[in-house]
Parts: structure tokens; sequence; C-alpha cells
């Protein structure tokens, strides 16, 4: 039995400008509504993983269904919200300085990792919800052998804990670049 998490592509929203706290909800809105850039060429072990597999999962962002159907449009995809990505916490109030998105992302996920989750899913829950995704996942892999999920940098790092926890075998981090992919096995 195998699972393979893959990460899915580089978003097409390209707005780098610095922005405020507040602006920066929106932008997490658009870039969950945006999809990927359509690359010509992929990690060859991600397309060998995602061609093999039996049952291919997606969370039901635009970004990881887009992903799954430009490595392989044969296949059939299941969404399912529950892979979703860990969510970016907003601050209260207006800090009043402008950052680049990036930079509000990291500050967020640091923050969110300490348990502030202002209008989001807080941490603990996001944990409990990774649990119940690799649950699903290893259901799947008991009954098809092989399952690839395209999901999301931070969820796919906790699936990946959760199984090496339950005793998978792999890398003992999940690949958090575009396209790449981490097989674990039992």
């Amino acid at each position: 039995m195998e699972i393979t998490l893959i990460r899915h592509g580089k978003s097409t929203l390209k707005q780098n400008q610095r922005i405020t706290c507040w602006e920066f909800k929106n932008w997490i809105q658009k870039y969950n509504e945006h999809g990927v850039i359509n690359e010509t060429s992929f990690p060859h072990q991600t397309l060998e993983k995602i061609t093999n597999a039996n049952v291919v999962i997606t969370s039901d962002l635009k970004r990881a269904i887009d992903s799954a159907t430009l490595l392989n449009s044969h296949i059939k995809i299941i969404p399912d919200p529950l892979f979703r990505e860990a969510e970016l916490p907003v601050p209260a109030r207006n800090l009043r300085i402008k950052l680049p998105p990036n930079m509000w992302s990291i500050i967020m996920r640091c923050l969110w990792y300490r348990g502030y989750s202002n209008e989001c899913e807080p941490y603990s829950s996001t944990k409990e919800r990774a649990t119940r995704a690799t649950e699903i996942l290893i259901k799947n892999a008991k009954q098809h052998q092989s399952v690839v999920l395209v999901g999301h940098g931070i969820m796919n790092l906790m699936i990946a804990k959760e199984l090496q926890r339950l005793g998978w075998k792999g890398n003992k981090r999940s690949g958090t670049k575009h396209w790449r992919s981490t097989t674990y096995s039992l």
C-alpha cells in the first residue's frame, strides 16, 4: 500500500505589491479562487505516481483540482474540502503597514502556529482535520493499494506527520515545492 502526497502547482495570481493586513484578507480569497500556471513539464516521479494511482483525491480548491488535471487529464478526481489548506488568520485591527503578500503569509502562519486564529480554523482543529484526512487516505489505500492526494503545503506536512506516527515509511518531511511528490508506504 502506498500514499503519495503532491503539492499543487504555482498559482496564476501574480499580485506581489505591498498591501495592508486588511487587503491581505482579500488576497487570500483571490488566491483560493485562482488556478495554476499551465506548466509544460513536471517532475518525473510526480507524473509516474499520479499515472499509476488507483485513486486520486484533491482538495476542493481550484488550484488543487487544476493541478491534478494538468498532471493527468484522463484520471477521475475526487475533490474533498477536508483536504483544503490550513487557513491563515487575519489581524483583528488594521496595523497600517504594507507588506508583500508572501510576508503577510509568513507572519500570519507563524502566529497561527502559536495559537492566533482570527477569522480562521485554529491550529488544533486543523490538526484534527489532518488526522481525519489521513484516515480517509489510509482507508482508500487499503481498498485500492495506491492513492494520490494533490493537496497543499501545510496540510500535506500535517498528513505526512500523521502517516509517520502511524508507522508509514517515507521521507521525514513531505515535499513543499510546487509539483513535488512524497510517497509513504506500509
